[in-house]
């Protein structure tokens, strides 16, 4: 570890100086980055897509802003799936480092990217669900299809900004300034304000799920005070509070997966990691995959229009191969296979 600091003083923009940043040092944990990122990856790529599927091939849903923000937070959960692991494997695992400074940096922009729209997706998400209980009656108004396509237009302009800053310009090589240990090339100035920028959102998705569950509450105490009295509404604030209640329990879940990476970011900035807290870094960074593989499935769970859906899509591909197994070509088939026999 000296030796890689002082290399890294010497000539700390030098591309040799990324072998200090490969903190897997057995075998045993090569093999466990690899297995952990190849089963989150796979796994949520799958399930982000099959939500993607469900969303867009119903009318009805891909109509509405809320199921539009939550396409946004799939497609980015899907992106950061894919630019992660092949950059993270392709470092921690083969030890790649044939690649230049440049390109570094578009790799990590293209994570910083994918990882702040989804958190962003969720906040949009949260701000969604806030107008929907706070101004029920003027929620078509305000949250059209229109506007929300800009939101999620400035959204990942936005987010894909703030991303490319290191890349261009703002990194330790072009400021001659102090490197992070747990990035190369990027300036612990911009970690400690990509920080900042993740902790003002996660505060403001905070914030709205917390008076979207004080609402929440008001209406399950209405509903059963007034449940003889009211019929159409009663079921409409159902339907907002089961889903208040699922987003809050995606938020729960990225504040559970993302907590130990952003401390170790923390920390990073005031004080020199150990060998053994880098590899935890490593490790934990396997977390925001798990998030992002566990979003898909709470919301097959908990929404009923997209379950309602993945059970039509499972029917009707349980009779394409009934119908296909019970065709004069498959009956054929199976009696020459009989007679060959």
């Amino acid at each position: 570890m000296d030796i890689c600091r002082i290399h890294e003083n010497a000539s700390k923009c030098s591309v040799n100086t990324m072998e200090c940043f490969k903190v897997l040092s057995t075998q045993v944990q090569k093999i466990s980055i690899a297995t952990l990122c190849g089963l989150f990856g796979t796994l949520c790529v799958f399930e982000n897509s099959l939500v993607l599927y469900l969303i867009f091939s119903s009318p009805r849903t891909r109509r509405k802003p809320s199921y539009l923000f939550i396409s946004s937070l799939a497609l980015a959960d899907i992106l950061a799936s894919v630019i992660f692991v092949s950059s993270f494997v392709n470092f921690h695992v083969f030890n790649e480092t044939n690649f230049s400074k440049e390109t570094f940096l578009l790799q990590l922009g293209g994570v910083n990217t994918s990882f702040s729209a989804s958190l962003s997706s969720l906040l949009l998400t949260a701000l969604d669900r806030y107008i929907s209980i706070s101004r029920p009656s003027e929620y078509k108004l305000l949250m059209t299809r229109k506007r929300a396509w800009i939101a999620l237009g400035v959204l990942w302009v936005t987010c894909a900004t703030i991303a490319s800053l290191p890349l261009l310009g703002w990194n330790c090589c072009m400021l001659n300034s102090t490197c992070s240990e747990l990035f190369p090339f990027v300036d612990d100035n911009y970690l400690s304000s990509w920080v900042c920028f993740v902790m003002v959102l996660l505060g403001c998705i905070i914030y709205a799920y917390a008076h979207v569950l004080w609402r929440a509450h008001q209406h399950v105490a209405y509903m059963e005070k007034h449940q003889a009295q009211v019929g159409k509404q009663n079921t409409r604030m159902r339907m907002d509070v089961m889903l208040a209640k699922t987003l809050v329990m995606v938020l729960t879940v990225l504040i559970l997966c993302w907590s130990p990476v952003l401390v170790l970011m923390i920390y990073s900035i005031f004080a020199r990691l150990s060998d053994h807290l880098r590899k935890v870094f490593a490790f934990c960074s396997t977390l925001c995959l798990l998030n992002s593989m566990v979003n898909p499935v709470i919301y097959a769970l908990r929404s009923k229009e997209l379950y309602s859906s993945l059970r039509m899509v499972f029917s009707q591909f349980r009779r394409q191969m009934k119908a296909s197994e019970d065709s004069p070509e498959a009956e054929s088939t199976h009696k020459s296979s009989v007679i060959e026999t």
